[in-house]
């Protein structure tokens, strides 16, 4: 298992656990054990949902993890297969398997990863464009679910109150409800930040969520 992965999993999940009054330890555990088993994807993926199954108090983090899962496996595992496996039959039946499954996080755990490789700091506006090229025509799919972030840029540069707070009147895409305040305060503060936890725990409407995908998306970028 990716080291950076399992940091990130267990203090996201710890933090939920801590809002949530719910014990995690076990749920840890085991999550863990399926991100390292040696198995292939959709094996995995059986294996996961079992879990999550088993724990309905943390439904909430079902597939923001499976997006951690996609990264364990692209950092982790791919490494154990065939050279070009990304390119072969057999991922791109995984992929039309998975099209429902995960969320946008995916697209900025790569970007952090991205980042780390070139040396430079996460930045909301080289995110949207750079990476996600939203200026570009033949990207407009994902201009319309980036599109919150792109209008409401200022916001990374504001405070979580106000994230939390202009989260509650926007009429934000079905993609980016949920993932609005923990994306927009990462971009405010990328490394892990006590304050931000004790401003979600004040303002956010979600607060177990979003201070456990702030922890996460704050933890795979710090822990290197």
């Amino acid at each position: 298992m990716n080291n950076i992965v399992k940091k990130s999993l267990t203090a996201s999940l710890a933090k939920f656990a801590e809002l949530q009054k719910a014990p995690s330890v076990e749920l840890s555990h085991q999550l863990v054990e399926v991100f390292e088993i040696d198995a292939n994807f959709m094996d995995k993926v059986e294996k996961f949902d079992a879990v999550f199954d088993e724990h309905p108090k943390f439904e909430a983090l079902r597939e923001v993890y499976f997006d951690l899962l996609m990264i364990n496996f692209f950092t982790s595992d791919v490494a154990k297969l065939e050279e070009d496996y990304l390119e072969s039959k057999e991922w791109e039946a995984i992929e039309e398997e998975t099209i429902d499954r995960g969320t946008e996080l995916l697209n900025l755990l790569l970007y952090i990863n991205e980042c780390h490789d070139e040396q430079i700091k996460p930045d909301l506006e080289d995110f949207l464009k750079e990476f996600l090229l939203v200026d570009e025509d033949e990207f407009q799919d994902e201009y319309h679910i980036y599109e919150d972030l792109i209008s409401n840029q200022q916001l990374a540069e504001s405070s979580v109150q106000e994230i939390c707070e202009n989260a509650k009147i926007l009429n934000l895409v079905d993609e980016m409800k949920e993932l609005f305040v923990p994306f927009m305060s990462f971009f405010l503060h990328p490394s892990s930040n006590d304050q931000v936890y004790k401003d979600l725990e004040k303002y956010s409407n979600n607060k177990a969520f979003d201070a456990s995908v702030y922890c996460l998306i704050a933890n795979f970028n710090q822990t290197r």
